[in-house]
């Protein structure tokens, strides 16, 4: 049956009043006061009702959507492998088998032998509408496995162990958990954090195999609520290393993975603002921080006197120095020069001398991948561009040469010949030059449509890398535009720092000042412009159409953060109060109240012309709660003075990151591309 009017949410007069100032919120009912449970028959009743209204304004379109998925599909080598890694006696990879939503991890003996699988996703998964898995973990002598698995979306995971050569179960069995498993003590032990009921992990925790959880070991307890703790290992595997932070300040503890029970050993207490991380190679440790430069530096500290830092490699402007690792006769240290990143071997006995490893194109994403061992004379890099598919390469560290390894295959055909890249750069309102990533077809129309991704917050770069999904817009006439605003650390620290707190809004009017300089170009036209963004980007996306809204064509919001000023305000939330050193505290601080009110898009929705509008949601999702989007979707149906299209979508059995499975999140990316061909009315 097709619908003929969108879902209308009553309004159930609710206010809330700090500092003095009183806002009202309508729809606060949507709420379910029984979260993480969502048991309330009206909200489910109304998220239904918006699913059935999605499905029918989405049912002209199932057409388009099947064309998408399968040449989306196409693009995917169904039957794929990884390129083996050593790690001591073994070779490890996965494959994904002919069909196969999920992964298998298999590994094979140095010395040769019988391939051994040693997890079986698509078994674990089957008959499951959701499955994740998490952390996963082989003991130090290669006999036992342990993982974690979420099956529903809530980002809170269960971890079992079992013998890899014969597949047999142990009764251990640790729910809750929300972090990395670390072996220790000879293997006898596992290291873990659970998730607390405000879903965070404020533990480090010891289990003995074999023993009861109820047995297990707090190694480590954070009072700060706004604090998360994790565990890893040091490079050497000599330590077990204890980690707790929020967005901006970190502590460090270091306790001998052979005896994690022994006291640990706290490298510098928590001073705010600064952050650090630590490593450890023959009694010196290596100290990654942003204590003497917002830019970090590289600092070192006898094990002895873990607080007395000396710098090995300044801080600097120029260079944003994003981490290290060590190697048994050299180390490694990434980073980004002018938004671009940047890989260098260095040496211990040498420090003048420094190898950076060229890579031929202008404009790319690369870095480290997977090196497990410590003695090492070749280093596993990932190297892609937005024309050139992602690679696996090794370099070879004496010889200071690459070698690919594999490139991402695409079944269907793929001409980077047909394509140019670019890296412009445009002038925001304030002056500041904001880079921005472009990809199109050599033959693309001046003045066709364009798509402009954007994320902007919490210091994560948006890398200008390849995407297979992209060519179905790209290869319709597209330009796909990648905005690198403030908000971001794509120019270093500085560049972060310019888009939180009380400069949050620098966010969204870079996005806007981006896409009105591709106008000025001549590569698009206002209106033509398609915009995406998930989570934050969400934010960003409810934050532009309120100010800008004439800009845009067609507005996907993914789990869209857009409720910041009610979520800011509740310290009981799974994140509130760790975020408040990137958003503000509305609740002590009338300033960061009233700002954040200011831009806030759920409290902004105005009584204007919205462009058309597709939003998902995820039921179980703890990062961004399932009514920030439906209480957003309320209020625009309430106030918008147009008839363009506001979808929403909620998937009942996921979480924050939509559908599990490589095909299942396939068919969402198709229909939201879909959505933006309708509203664009490109073919």
């Amino acid at each position: 049956m097709t619908l003929t009017t969108p879902p209308v949410a009553p309004r159930k007069p609710h206010a809330v009043t700090h500092h003095g100032i009183t806002i009202t919120d309508d729809y606060a009912w949507l709420r379910d006061p029984g979260y993480p449970e969502v048991t309330d028959k009206d909200v489910l009743a109304h998220l239904e009702a918006e699913n059935a209204w999605f499905k029918s304004r989405m049912a002209d379109q199932q057409g388009r959507i099947d064309a998408l998925f399968k040449e989306m599909r196409a693009r995917i080598k169904e039957a794929d492998k990884s390129v083996p890694q050593k790690d001591g006696d073994w070779l490890y990879w996965i494959e994904f088998e002919e069909g196969a939503e999920y992964k298998k991890w298999w590994r094979s003996p140095v010395a040769g032998g019988p391939d051994e699988l040693i997890l079986d996703e698509v078994a674990l998964a089957e008959g499951k509408e959701y499955f994740r898995l998490g952390a996963i973990a082989v003991s130090n002598d290669g006999r036992l496995l342990a993982w974690s698995v979420d099956d529903n979306g809530s980002e809170r995971f269960t971890a079992r162990i079992k013998v890899i050569a014969t597949g047999e179960m142990l009764p251990d069995e640790i729910p809750g958990t929300l972090s990395g498993l670390v072996w220790v003590a000879g293997d006898k032990g596992l290291v873990y954090s659970l998730a607390n009921e405000q879903w965070r992990t404020d533990n480090a925790r010891l289990h003995w195999l074999g023993e009861p959880t109820s047995s297990d070991i707090e190694l480590y307890h954070e009072d700060d609520e706004g604090f998360r703790v994790a565990s890893s290992l040091s490079a050497n595997e000599k330590w077990l290393i204890i980690g707790t932070s929020d967005h901006e300040t970190s502590e460090v503890r270091l306790v001998p993975a052979a005896d994690p029970q022994a006291p640990p050993l706290l490298v510098r207490a928590r001073q705010p603002g600064v952050e650090y991380d630590v490593d450890e190679r023959d009694g010196l440790l290596y100290i990654h921080a942003n204590d003497a430069h917002e830019n970090f530096r590289l600092a070192t500290a006898p094990l002895a006197d873990p607080g007395s830092w000396t710098t090995l490699i300044e801080g600097s402007d120029d260079f944003y120095l994003t981490g290290f690792e060590l190697f048994r006769d050299f180390y490694v240290v990434e980073g980004r020069v002018r938004g671009l990143d940047r890989v260098e071997v260095r040496y211990y006995d040498d420090p003048a001398r420094i190898e950076p490893i060229a890579f031929p194109e202008a404009s790319f994403s690369a870095g480290l991948g997977e090196n497990p061992e410590w003695a090492v004379d070749k280093l596993r890099l990932s190297y892609e561009s937005m024309v050139s598919p992602a690679s696996v390469l090794d370099y070879d560290v004496a010889t200071q040469t690459l070698t690919t390894l594999k490139v991402q295959e695409i079944p269907s055909g793929y001409d980077a010949s047909l394509y140019v890249t670019e890296r412009l750069e445009f002038p925001a309102r304030d002056g500041t030059l904001i880079p921005v990533s472009v990809v199109m077809r050599k033959d693309r129309l001046p003045g066709g449509p364009l798509h402009l991704y954007g994320y902007g917050a919490y210091g994560i770069a948006i890398e200008p890398g390849f995407s297979t999904t992209r060519l179905s817009l790209v290869d319709r006439g597209f330009a796909y535009a990648i905005a690198h605003i403030r908000g971001g650390d794509d120019l270093g620290r500085a560049w972060y720092k310019a888009g939180k707190l009380e400069r949050r809004t620098n966010t969204f009017t870079d996005f806007v000042d981006v896409a009105k300089g591709l106008i000025a170009r001549g590569l698009t036209q206002a209106g033509r412009i398609s915009i995406s963004g998930g989570s934050a980007g969400g934010e960003l996306m409810g934050a532009v159409i309120n100010s800008d809204p004439a800009l845009w064509g067609a507005v996907v919001a993914h789990v869209p953060f857009v409720d910041v000023l009610n979520t800011m305000l509740d310290a009981s939330l799974p994140l509130t109060p760790g975020e408040w050193p990137e958003w503000g505290n509305p609740i002590e601080d009338q300033a960061a109240f009233e700002l954040i009110h200011g831009y806030s898009p759920y409290d902004q929705v105005k009584a204007h012309p919205y462009p058309p509008i597709m939003v998902t949601a995820g039921l179980n999702d703890p990062r961004v709660t399932y009514w920030e989007p439906a209480k957003w979707v309320a209020r625009l149906r309430e106030r918008k003075t147009d008839d363009n299209e506001l979808i929403l979508k909620t998937n009942m059995g996921a979480g924050h990151g939509g559908k599990s499975g490589r095909f299942e999140s396939l068919k969402e990316t198709a229909e939201e591309f879909a959505f933006i061909l309708w509203q664009l009315g490109v073919v």
